[in-house]
């Protein structure tokens, strides 16, 4: 969905809620509370429709105007053990009236729609939140599944809650009696009711889910009208019963924004039309070969859409396969792309290397989850960085580039697309499972303001011989940029090798020679050190600040969000956010050196800073997660507090 903000932008520390309160709307005589930001997570089974719910919810928030970023987590299984701890899926929405970077730390609402639910999220709810509870499932045998020994609900364990107790299913199913469906089927709506009721509670709109719901079942109407049914009979229950006194009101963003046409995109979304744009400012066809991978199956998803872009899409047998058919069409002259998760790019390491040889354009994506091995395939990780930077045999430099935000992948893969194309090399695209699944605004550009990508292919003899005689030479470079020419297949006396044994210099031409061999690893080190990035800029207010946080991907949303609070709690520190991470900004050294402490947040073991300590000879403290999950803002704000005051 689209909207339309006409206001500048204007940025908040958002780590507060404010409240007031209003008569009015929401049901006869029913107090209306307004908020500036609310935190809701949906939790269930992964068969109970949690990410749909969340989702919806989301659209129709984004269509409202809030400023929002979301967080889904679900199970790797298809269909995890149903009532299991292992099984919960859920969806967790941050959404406000001014500028937000994060999920959220901790929900301000939880909606449980069994005992697992319940169990697994409760740790996370603040005291006095709201949690709604689907009773109907709070029999002996679901919570027996997860170790209750007496009902949470009885037991007065809940009472630093409030505690909305709702037989979501009961309800459902009196609800849609008229459509004679099964109680099977009936329970299978009970996510549409309780969407309806949170709808009510948030005074979210209802038209969009409305017609989303008739579109999805449209082959099937009587189950598109019955969903649409239990969805406004939840928001009838919200209206009608005295359990629910109050709703709540979130303003839209309306000075979050630059002026612009925004919708709401998750990250590997807004990687795919990336893509497109890229090809399309380049003037090449796009050609994506992939093998499925979760989380970076949804962009081979997408771009087999685009069919009208000239865009061509190759799901291939294995990850070898896919990056092969990749790099022949980069050969072929295509804006070439493969895309895959860690696991993946091991297999593809090998070819990964020939295009090194080769010096051909290609993008190598990899949306980065738990590892190693198979590892945690649905939860976010950082962890492929030394592996993108060295995961080759011999010397085989690959520039590197990471987005910050699920809106931001969309640039990133411009710029990853403009270095690929400008220098003739591979280029990683690390995302990562958090980036690719979660969701913001974001403001959809106007075609001029892209950048032109288009390139000149090679189109005769480039290089005098000695008695005079005009050659292409495959290997003769650019002087500014050390790329090699392209030169497509076919074209009359352009005829030149490709393979991975070393080429002489210029001639292209197998050589054995050392000397040769020596001058070309040198070379194509420094076409990848020469390769233009902008500087960095220092988020620096008082330029008083002696300690410096160093980001890079993901970690963004988290680390802006932690040095806002730290900043309103009146101390003093400067960050900087990495999204060129091969070759680093030119003025990285200067800039690390101007404080007396570094710290480095990262969702690995400390990469980045093991990089930063061996090429700048820094002290890099690092501060490390490998829980699967993105930080929180105010653990991290506590651990910036102390390296401060350390």
């Amino acid at each position: 969905m689209t909207s339309q903000v006409s206001s500048p932008a204007e940025k908040t520390d958002g780590a507060l809620v404010g409240e007031q309160r209003a008569p009015g709307a929401g049901g006869e005589g029913k107090e209306v509370r307004r908020l500036d930001r609310v935190i809701i997570r949906f939790a269930g089974d992964s068969g109970d429709g949690m990410q749909l719910t969340g989702d919806r919810f989301t659209s129709e928030t984004a269509s409202f105007g809030n400023d929002l970023s979301t967080l889904p987590n679900f199970p790797a299984e298809i269909r995890a053990p149903a009532g299991t701890l292992p099984g919960v899926s859920s969806f967790q929405l941050h959404f406000a009236d001014h500028d937000i970077l994060t999920p959220g730390d901790a929900p301000n609402v939880l909606v449980a729609m069994n005992p697992a639910a319940l169990k697994a999220n409760i740790g996370d709810v603040p005291r006095g939140a709201e949690i709604i509870v689907n009773t109907d499932e709070f029999t002996k045998r679901p919570m027996a599944k997860v170790g209750y020994a007496t009902s949470p609900l009885e037991d007065g364990s809940l009472e630093a809650y409030n505690v909305h107790p709702v037989p979501l299913t009961t309800l459902t199913i009196e609800a849609l009696k008229e459509f004679g469906l099964s109680r099977k089927e009936a329970e299978r709506s009970k996510n549409m009711f309780a969407l309806g009721l949170l709808s009510w509670m948030y005074h979210r709109p209802t038209e969009g889910t409305e017609k989303f719901l008739r579109a999805k079942f449209a082959k099937k109407p009587d189950i598109a009208e019955a969903n649409v049914t239990a969805f406004r009979a939840g928001w009838n229950f919200g209206e009608t019963t005295e359990d629910f006194a109050t709703s709540y009101e979130v303003a839209p963003a309306t000075k979050a924004f630059p002026t612009g046409t925004y919708r709401n995109i998750s990250g590997n979304l807004a990687l795919s039309y990336g893509l497109v744009a890229a090809s399309q400012q380049a003037d090449l066809p796009l050609y994506l070969g992939s093998y499925p991978i979760t989380p970076a199956s949804d962009i081979l998803h997408e771009l087999s859409k685009h069919k009208n872009f000239g865009v061509r899409t190759f799901q291939a047998e294995d990850e070898i396969a896919g990056i092969g058919a990749a790099l022949g069409a980069a050969f072929g002259g295509s804006l070439a792309v493969t895309t895959t998760s860690g696991p993946g790019v091991a297999l593809k390491s090998e070819t990964i290397g020939l295009a090194v040889s080769l010096e051909l354009p290609l993008l190598i994506v990899d949306i980065q989850r738990g590892g190693p091995s198979t590892g945690l395939p649905t939860k976010t990780e950082q962890a492929d960085l030394l592996q993108a930077m060295y995961g080759r045999n011999g010397e085989a430099p690959v520039p590197i580039v990471a987005p910050k935000t699920p809106a931001d992948c969309f640039d990133a893969a411009l710029d990853a697309a403009r270095i690929a194309l400008t220098y003739r090399t591979p280029v990683f695209l690390l995302s990562d499972g958090y980036l690719a699944n979660g969701s913001e605004p974001w403001r959809i550009p106007e075609v001029d303001e892209l950048p032109d990508l288009r390139v000149q292919f090679a189109s005769g003899p480039n290089h005098e011989l000695a008695d005079g005689t005009e050659a292409f030479w495959p290997y003769k470079r650019d002087e500014h940029t050390l790329a090699r020419p392209w030169a497509i297949p076919g074209t009359p006396g352009l005829e030149h090798r490709i393979g991975g044994i070393e080429k002489q210099d210029g001639t292209g031409n197998i050589s054995y020679d050392p000397a040769n061999h020596d001058f070309m690893v040198r070379t194509r080190q420094a076409k990848i050190d020469g390769i233009e990035v902008p500087d960095l800029d220092v988020d620096d207010p008082s330029g008083e600040a002696n300690t410096l946080v160093v980001g890079w991907g993901s970690t963004y949303g988290p680390i802006t969000a932690a040095v806002r609070r730290v900043r309103g709690a009146g101390e003093r520190i400067a960050q900087v956010h990495l999204r060129h991470l091969n070759p680093f900004p030119r003025n990285l050294g200067e800039v690390l050196r101007r404080y007396d402490k570094v710290v480095v947040p990262e969702m690995n073991l400390g990469q980045l800073s093991t990089l930063l300590r061996a090429k700048y000879l820094v002290d890099a403290r690092s501060h490390t997660q490998v829980s699967g999950m993105p930080f929180k803002a105010e653990q991290l704000a506590e651990v910036l507090k102390e390296a401060i005051n350390d």
